[in-house]
């Protein structure tokens, strides 16, 4: 099976952008290549520029102590094991406390260090950071693989705060949805909602069917063409049956 998980509101589409980030970041900085570490930075970059939201240090802390006061109600229900209660609620007081610990904007410990603002703006152009446009960069990328992970973890480690806090939401969003099994007759699919709200949708098929799903949802109708997997600009309909998966997923 393969999924797609398509976000319907800007705050699970940005979480879900960080949530790539994060751990791209990590197998990068895990490498000893001088490449990997390139590449590290460039991903670090990237989360400074989807983090820079005003509000998401404080929409995560809200939506933590939401969840908190949510999953706390249902203590003493017999159809709850308590330990794993509690274990979920320990993880969310955790990543409530780090995120308040966080100080100022974030990642303005990166926009304060001139050197590596340089090499951003640089990135931007193509071939933009070579050995004669920033030699000390390239002396940087010489340095021993553990000199470059220890400098790579301290740029990051600011902000894995907000890689804890998005961790234990989306897996409660993920955790809380229910698996409806379906067929799209000729590639096509469409289901009214009737005021159902959900933040994401999960779309699971068999990875061997030629064909990747496309959503178009409000909370008025939910359609979803399967079109053919390939790759060209242009899409056209997958004409067979696809049987198929959907998971409405929402926080509590």
């Amino acid at each position: 099976m393969i999924s797609y998980e398509f976000p319907l509101n800007e705050r699970v589409r940005t979480l879900l952008r960080l949530e790539d980030l994060f751990f791209r970041i990590k197998r990068f900085i895990d490498s000893d290549e001088s490449p990997d570490h390139h590449a590290a930075l460039g991903v670090l970059f990237e989360i400074l520029e989807v983090a820079c939201r005003a509000d998401l240090k404080s929409d995560l802390l809200q939506e933590l102590e939401r969840q908190k006061k949510a999953l706390n109600a249902l203590h003493n229900n017999p159809e709850i094991l308590e330990d794993a209660l509690d274990a979920v609620l320990s993880e969310i007081e955790g990543a409530s406390t780090r995120l308040l610990g966080m100080n100022g904007k974030i990642g303005q410990h990166l926009r304060d260090d001139e050197w590596l603002m340089a090499i951003k703006q640089r990135a931007c152009i193509p071939g933009g950071v070579c050995e004669f446009d920033l030699p000390s960069y390239h002396y940087w990328q010489h340095q021993s693989a553990e000199h470059r992970r220890q400098n790579l973890i301290a740029w990051l480690s600011p902000m894995l705060p907000l890689r804890d806090g998005i961790t234990i939401l989306l897996k409660l969003l993920r955790e809380n949805g229910k698996v409806h099994h379906f067929t799209a007759f000729h590639g096509s699919f469409q289901q009214m909602q009737g005021g159902r709200v959900a933040q994401m949708l999960r779309i699971s098929l068999d990875s061997e069917l030629l064909c990747i799903p496309e959503v178009s949802a409000n909370k008025y109708a939910l359609n979803i063409r399967f079109v053919e997997a390939k790759y060209a600009a242009k899409t056209a309909l997958y004409n067979h049956d696809v049987a198929f998966d959907l998971t409405f997923c929402s926080l509590q």
